[in-house]
């Protein structure tokens, strides 16, 4: 049976990604689209990273974890987009074992390292309006460089652990994965050995960096919130708020349509769905965030209008 496995292993060389759609004069309009999308993505990441490392104003530890989310966004759609529009233009659907393999791992590293950045701000958020005598010390250059290490272990160790024990499964002759990505749980369904130890690793991770970070989050902002209503000033109320609105807004989004895919019963599930929600939070949200935390943020902006040498009113209404 070992031998057998090893055979049907060996024998799959590459899969197929099936896409979004199989009509095949939806796939320019496919790819017009996504392209666009994938071009805004990494210019306005970029521009977000450039402005925050040009500007030593913006040299402290918000703007620090913004720039690493920028980036952190860049990689993540950039996992899995530039493939799908090879294979459109290409006119494949084939990936190689080892280019799935490869996309899986990437993917979870920085779907996982997206979570814990977002934990991250929401502790600089609440530290920064709820102990703000202790701010310079408990988020200091080195503390904070500590926890984005800390988050690259954290997502990096689960990422190669589920990725090594993939190359452990057998797969079948059927290789055909209903998605335009490499998804853990379509790959499992073509496997022709035992997969029990897969799927309780992704149930594991799923807990780990689904309900874990958001609870930690939304704890973050039950403090913000009981330390802001104890504000008697509206106006101090507003600006303490303010600093927070874009990251509850991305938090919100983001959380929002990964538990569209997770936490509804199996049932519901269909590889549609679950495309389409891939499609939120790995393309969509990732394209939004600049603009969410630039247009609610006048030193980004600023910045940016510097950084295109218009002055501070570039952006400015």
């Amino acid at each position: 049976m070992g031998k057998l496995s090893r055979v049907n292993q060996t024998a799959v060389s590459d899969f197929l990604l099936l896409g979004l759609s199989e009509w095949p004069e939806e796939q320019p309009l496919l790819f017009g689209i996504f392209l666009g999308m994938y071009l805004v993505t990494m210019m306005g990441n970029l521009l977000i990273i450039l402005a925050i490392s040009s500007n030593p104003h913006l040299h402290t530890p918000m703007y620090f974890f913004l720039a690493n989310l920028s980036l952190t966004d860049a990689c993540f759609t950039s996992a899995s987009i530039p493939k799908m529009l090879a294979n459109i233009h290409t006119k494949s659907q084939a990936i190689s074992y080892s280019g799935c393999l490869a996309q899986l791992y990437f993917l979870l590293m920085f779907g996982g390292l997206d979570n814990c950045l977002l934990v991250v701000m929401a502790y600089d958020r609440y530290v920064a309006i709820c102990q703000p005598l202790h701010y310079s010390t408990a988020m200091s250059p080195q503390i904070c460089a500590l926890m984005l290490g800390m988050c690259l272990v954290l997502t990096n160790c689960p990422a190669l652990m589920h990725t090594i024990l993939l190359t452990r499964v057998a797969f079948c002759a059927h290789k055909a994965i209903p998605h335009f990505y490499c998804d853990p749980s379509a790959l499992l369904k073509l496997a022709c050995s035992d997969t029990h130890v897969n799927e309780l690793m992704i149930i594991t991770m799923g807990l780990t960096f689904l309900t874990t970070p958001l609870m930690l989050i939304i704890l973050s902002y039950v403090r913000i919130s009981w330390a802001v209503f104890g504000i008697s000033s509206p106006g101090g109320r507003w600006k303490a708020f303010s600093t927070c609105g874009s990251h509850l807004t991305v938090v919100l989004l983001f959380y929002g349509s990964l538990m569209g895919v997770y936490l509804l019963p199996p049932s519901t599930h269909s590889a549609e769905r679950e495309s389409r929600a891939a499609i939120l939070y790995m393309v969509i949200i990732p394209m939004l965030n600049p603009f969410i935390y630039s247009l609610r943020n006048r030193d980004l902006k600023e910045a940016l209008g510097k950084l295109f040498g218009c002055g501070k009113t570039f952006f400015s209404p």
